[in-house]
Formats: structure tokens, C-alpha cells, sequence
């Protein structure tokens, strides 16, 4: 092996590459040009002798080129032709040599950069959907909301809202729901046991299902602002298993609601009643379902409303009209009808029972679900009975 030339000595180190070796040691004058110069290898037992395009893999040797690594497409298969050297070939060899490395990936790049144009158009641009697309070229949405009209709280209330869909009729027998809870109110009070039914045939997703609808009632019942904060009473919800429940609160289907036994149809109005000769609660579902006028959408307060004037009756309340005029409605005011005393007196008086328990005063109140909504002598927090 030849010396490095030292620091400062003005000697360039030899650039050229290791002359080919035939088998024997001997430079082969095909494959190395006579007046090459280059460092001399010792033959050994395990010369190889390479090609030129191979040079650069023989031991010792460095690249001749600075062409990059390739791999094979086909492992296995004849290594490709080499490019030539420089001065030996012309501008088309190097250019057909160049296209052969790379020339896919000359395709790949325009290619993979429409692709991602393509991408964020689709991306940010308008929806695919055809109707959303349309919608937003014409600047108008598919829908708009209708708004809320106006109720005349002095008349025709006691129509039922259009709304969710209900069983018109059932088979006139009910389930009693399971469930215990614990007594609620202020202790050593009366303690009054009720329970939860629903009549068979209503679809359960009407009402939300047992459970959702039994926790309705029994969180309506024993909220502070319901019965219990009068001081004198106590609820529990009781199952199947207790024997003589004080009343029962009864899911129910209009057709079975208008039977003369139960809550009658003289009004022609759909309503929830009390029946004392059953001790029962007759909630109507389609007013479950779609609430009141006077109520204005609110179906969740009218739910509330609904039951604790039933059990107001219950606890021998009875149907009073408005007390102050603009104030709310006292919760024993028939507000499934209305909250203006002209009108619910007119829409009663066709009934003989009711006949006269109102008065025309020209009094209109505000909806109201609570009979004591500020609360009163009873909290949650209070010790059960």
C-alpha cells in the first residue's frame, strides 16, 4: 500500500480507482487501460474479480461515482448496466442512466401533489351532499325554525298541541311498576304510599320506558316545592307487593281515559282526572305526550303541573281559579284547559259536577306546576320518617 502524502507536502493523494485483478495478480489491460495509475493489491487465494460497474464493491475500494444506492427490483436478476465513465459516453448515455434510477419517482411527485390538492378541495370546499350543496349556493339553509306563536291565554287552550305520536287506545288493564322508594317528607308525618302503573298496550318509548317514568314521579312527588312542604304529609312509592296502596298514579290512553267510569269526555277535551271510588290517578298520555297551550311548549313543567294537581286532589284539594290577576296560577287551577278564568269556567260549566265551582272575573294568571314554588317546611335534606 502507497503512504499518504503528509500535511503540506503539495502531493494530491491518488483519485483513481484500484486496477481489476485477473486470478493470477496481474492487472487485466481489458478491464484496466495501460498508463492507469492506481495502488497495487496483492493477489490472494480469494481475489475477486470485478467488473467496472462493480468496482465499488470490492474490498478496500471506494465509490467511483456519486451516483446513490439502488436496490433491485428484481433481487436475483443481472445487475444493471453501468453508467460510463465520465468522458466516455455521451449527454443521451447520462440522461437514459439518470431516467433508469429515478424515473419513477419523476411520475410520483406531480401525481402524489394532485392528490393532496385534490384532498383539501374536497376538504374545504362544499358538501358533497347534493341538497347541502344546493342549500349553500342559494345561501339558504334546508330548514329554518318556525318560532313560537303567540297563545291567547283568554281562549281556546284546551285544545290538545300537536306533537309526538300515542296509543289511542289500550287494553284497559294496568301494570303496576316495580320499585320502593323511601319515604319522603318531614318525619312523623302521615305517610301516604302510592303506586306507579302504566296501561298495557302504550309503547314503552313513549313515555321513555319503566324506569325513566317512574323516576319522573317519584322526583316530582318529593321535590320541595311539591305537597310535602305543606309539613303534613309523607310519600313513598311502594310495588306489586304491597297490599293497600293509598292511590295509584296510572299511565292511560285517551279511549280508556273517556270511559264514564274513569275521567267521562263532556268536555271534549282530553283530560287527566281523579277517581276517588278507585283511588286512582288517570294521567292521560296524549297529554303526557304533548302538554298544554297554555304552557306554551314547556312539556316538562306541564308534566309536573299535571301531577301534583292530581295529587292534590288526592289529599283533598279541589279545582280553584285564578287568584291574582297576572300572578301564577294556583296549582289547583285546571291549567290543562287554560289559565283564564272566563274561558275555564266556560269550558267546565257543560259539566253538571262542575257546574258553578268557577267564576267569570275576567282574571288571568300565569302558569304554574308548583303549589308552593318558593318552597316551604320541607328539604330534601330532611331526615326520612
Amino acid at each position: 500500500m502507497t503512504d499518504r502524502p503528509t500535511a503540506g507536502s503539495g502531493a494530491e493523494p491518488d483519485r483513481t480507482d484500484h486496477p481489476v485483478l485477473d486470478p493470477d495478480g496481474t492487472a487485466d489491460p481489458e478491464l484496466a487501460p495501460a498508463g492507469e495509475s492506481g495502488l497495487v493489491l496483492r493477489p490472494s487465494a480469494d481475489t475477486v474479480r470485478f467488473r467496472p460497474d462493480e468496482q465499488r464493491y470490492a474490498r478496500g475500494n471506494r465509490r467511483t461515482d456519486a451516483e446513490p444506492l439502488a436496490a433491485s427490483w428484481r433481487p436475483g436478476a443481472d445487475p444493471p448496466t453501468a453508467r460510463p465513465a465520465a468522458g466516455t459516453g455521451g449527454n443521451g448515455d447520462r440522461e437514459r442512466g439518470w431516467l433508469a434510477a429515478y424515473g419513477w419517482r419523476i411520475y410520483a411527485i406531480p401525481v402524489l401533489a394532485l392528490v393532496t390538492i385534490l384532498v383539501v378541495v374536497n376538504l374545504t370546499g362544499p358538501s358533497n351532499n347534493a341538497l347541502g350543496s344546493a342549500a349553500t349556493a342559494a345561501g339558504t339553509p334546508e330548514a329554518t325554525e318556525g318560532g313560537a306563536t303567540a297563545v291567547n291565554p283568554t281562549g281556546g287552550t284546551a285544545v290538545l298541541p300537536a306533537g309526538g305520536t300515542y296509543a289511542q287506545s289500550g287494553t284497559g288493564t294496568w301494570r303496576i311498576l316495580p320499585g320502593n322508594s323511601p319515604v319522603v317528607g318531614k318525619p312523623g308525618a302521615r305517610v301516604y304510599h302510592y303506586q306507579v302503573a302504566v296501561e298495557d298496550g302504550i309503547d314503552p318509548a313513549v313515555y321513555a320506558g319503566d324506569d325513566a317514568f317512574t323516576q319522573t314521579v317519584q322526583a316530582i312527588v318529593a321535590d320541595p316545592r311539591g305537597w310535602l312542604a305543606a309539613g303534613s304529609v309523607d310519600l313513598q312509592q311502594v310495588d306489586s307487593t304491597f297490599a293497600t296502596p293509598d292511590f295509584t298514579i296510572e299511565l292511560t290512553t285517551p279511549d280508556t281515559d273517556h270511559r264514564a267510569d274513569l275521567c267521562g269526555f263532556v268536555t271534549r277535551f282530553e283530560a287527566s282526572c281523579w277517581v276517588p271510588a278507585g283511588k286512582k290517578v288517570v294521567l292521560n298520555v296524549a297529554r303526557w305526550v304533548r302538554g298544554a297551550l297554555a304552557f306554551d311548549g314547556d312539556l316538562g313543567l306541564y308534566r309536573e303541573y299535571t301531577i301534583n294537581h292530581e295529587v292534590g286532589e288526592v289529599l283533598g284539594d279541589h279545582d280553584v281559579g285564578c287568584a291574582t290577576d297576572g300572578g301564577l296560577a294556583p296549582v289547583m287551577m285546571e291549567q290543562t284547559y287554560g289559565v283564564a278564568d272566563d274561558y275555564v269556567y266556560d269550558v267546565n260549566n257543560v259539566e253538571p259536577g262542575a257546574r258553578g265551582a268557577l267564576r267569570r272575573d275576567d282574571k288571568v294568571c300565569r302558569v304554574n306546576a308548583w303549589p308552593y314554588p318558593q318552597g316551604g317546611g320541607y328539604s330534601p335534606a330532611d331526615p326520612p320518617s
